[in-house]
């Protein structure tokens, strides 16, 4: 199970066992802003992205949660009763366990081993938006970019549209569209519907390693 590492009490471990697993297709929204959170989600297979959309429609990817992750959001929805300021989408097909809002407290309350769990994953999850913040203040877009496309790469491939690869970075599409033609006039990319080529890999490293 996914807590048998976590040195959980053994009534614990009853209760989370009896919880099923969920199957939810990629695309499913699991929040919205302004939702108030209702459980506590375990990521057993799979992805969700967790981004924050401006008024002015400007999208940035705050984190994902993956197995063994949490959502700071939720965590802070369930201790501090605080509404949901991002969108949660499956990013794909994933399998998960909602452990119910009473069933998280009774169990933050009762047991030193799931307190532990929760709050090292609330610190590292800080910690990665606390860098997030630096990235996006201090880094020059071009170098985030590059560093994105690296990332992402399956072989020389990203398979990601400018809208996401700007949500990505924490910048505008057409901030995006820019660079990347700035990048193919250099031969470090070619560009095409809904994929961007890497062509030079080592330049983009270079640029990528300026990083703060």
């Amino acid at each position: 199970m996914w807590f048998d590492d976590l040195g959980l009490l053994p009534e614990s471990c009853r209760l989370l066992a009896d919880l099923p697993a969920r199957q939810l297709a990629r695309g499913q929204v699991l929040f919205r802003p302004g939702d108030a959170a209702q459980g506590f989600v375990v990521v057993l297979e799979g992805r969700i992205e967790v981004r924050l959309t401006s008024a002015s429609g400007r999208e940035i990817l705050l984190y994902a949660v993956e197995p063994g992750e949490s959502c700071v959001q939720t965590t802070l929805g369930l201790m501090g009763d605080e509404p949901y300021s991002g969108e949660a989408i499956a990013a794909s097909d994933i399998r998960v366990v909602v452990i119910p809002r009473a069933l998280f407290r009774r169990l933050i309350d009762g047991d030193p081993g799931f307190r532990g769990f929760v709050l090292r994953a609330f610190g590292q999850r800080m910690a990665e938006l606390t860098q997030l913040l630096e990235r996006v203040a201090f880094e020059r877009i071009e170098v985030r970019l590059a560093a994105a496309l690296l990332d992402l790469a399956e072989g020389d491939a990203v398979a990601a549209t400018q809208a996401e690869l700007a949500a990505r970075i924490g910048s505008a599409r057409e901030v995006v569209s820019r660079r990347l033609e700035a990048f193919e006039r250099q031969g470090w990319v070619s560009v095409e519907r809904g994929h961007v080529r890497l062509r030079d890999l080592p330049e983009l490293k270079r640029l990528a390693d300026q990083a703060v």
